[in-house]
C-alpha cells in the first residue's frame, strides 16, 4: 500500500512539474502577441496623411512633365547643361529654408517654378513658427533613380508613366519628421488649395517621412498675376490650420 501510494504521489509530482513550464509558455505568447497587436494599431492610428500616395498621382505628376515637354535627365553630364543653360536652379537657402547636409552637392537643384514655390511656402512657414523647412532631396538623375531603387523598392521607377517625378527637377522632398502636430497640419491647409488649383501635386511618403511636392509650371504664372493684382504670392491661410476642414478633406480622400 505505501509503495502504491509512493508511486501516485510521484507520478503527481512529475506531471505538475511537466506541466508548469507549458502553462508559463502558452501564458507568455498571447502576452507578446498582444503588445504586438497594439503597437501595430498606435502606429496605424498615427498615419493618417490628407495627401495620400498613390499611382493616380503619379501618372499626374508625369502628365505635368509630359505637357511641359521636359526630359527626364539621364546622367551628370545632361544635369549640368541644364545648370548651365539656367534651366535648373540652385535649392534657395538661408533663413527660411536648409538643405539636408547630407544631400549631394550635385541634386541641390530644381526648376525655376518650384524654387518659387519653396521660396513662398518657406516664408510663410517661418513667419508662421519662427522655424525653417529641410529640403531632403531635390533633382535626381536617371542613374542616380537606378541606384536608389536597388536598396529602396518604395522608390518610383526611372521610367514608364509612373516614374519619378524628381526626373525632371520639378520635385522636391520636404523634411516631415521632427514636426509637431499643428505644424503638418499647418502645411496640409497650406498646400490644400494649390493642389486643389493644379499647381501642385503633394504626397506624404510614410516611409521617408516627407512631403513629396511635384510643382506644376503654372505656378510661376500664378504667382506673377497674385503680385499684378496686389496680392501677397505666399498661399499661406488667413487664420491659420481649421481641423475641421482638414477632417472633411480626409473623408473626402
Amino acid at each position: 500500500m505505501r509503495a502504491r501510494l509512493q508511486k501516485v504521489v510521484l507520478a503527481g509530482l512529475l506531471t505538475f512539474s511537466l506541466c508548469v513550464p507549458a502553462f508559463g509558455l502558452h501564458q507568455a505568447i498571447p502576452a507578446q502577441s498582444s503588445h504586438r497587436k497594439r503597437k501595430l494599431h498606435l502606429r496605424r492610428a498615427r498615419w493618417n496623411p490628407v495627401f495620400r500616395p498613390s499611382r493616380d498621382s503619379l501618372l499626374r505628376q508625369n502628365a505635368e512633365i509630359d505637357r511641359l515637354e521636359l526630359p527626364r535627365i539621364q546622367n551628370q553630364a545632361e544635369l549640368d547643361r541644364l545648370v548651365a543653360s539656367g534651366d535648373l536652379v540652385a535649392l534657395p537657402e538661408g533663413e527660411t529654408v536648409r538643405i539636408d547636409p547630407t544631400l549631394d552637392p550635385d541634386r541641390r537643384y530644381c526648376r525655376p517654378w518650384t524654387r518659387d514655390f519653396l521660396q513662398d511656402l518657406s516664408a510663410a512657414y517661418f513667419s508662421e513658427f519662427h522655424d525653417q523647412i529641410q529640403v531632403n532631396s531635390a533633382v535626381r538623375t536617371v542613374q542616380v533613380q537606378k541606384k536608389l531603387r536597388r536598396h529602396n523598392r518604395n522608390a518610383a521607377p526611372e521610367k514608364g508613366e509612373t516614374a519619378s517625378s524628381h526626373l525632371a527637377g520639378i520635385t522636391v522632398d520636404i523634411q516631415r519628421r521632427g514636426m509637431t502636430r499643428e505644424q503638418i497640419a499647418w502645411m496640409q491647409a497650406y498646400m490644400m488649395p494649390l493642389r486643389d488649383q493644379g499647381l501642385i501635386e503633394p504626397e506624404e511618403e510614410r516611409r521617408q517621412w516627407v512631403f513629396h511636392v511635384a510643382v506644376s509650371g503654372s505656378y510661376g504664372d500664378w504667382r506673377q498675376s497674385r503680385t499684378v493684382i496686389g496680392e501677397p504670392s505666399v498661399n499661406q491661410p488667413a487664420e491659420g490650420p481649421q481641423p475641421e476642414a482638414l477632417a472633411a478633406n480626409r473623408t473626402e480622400q
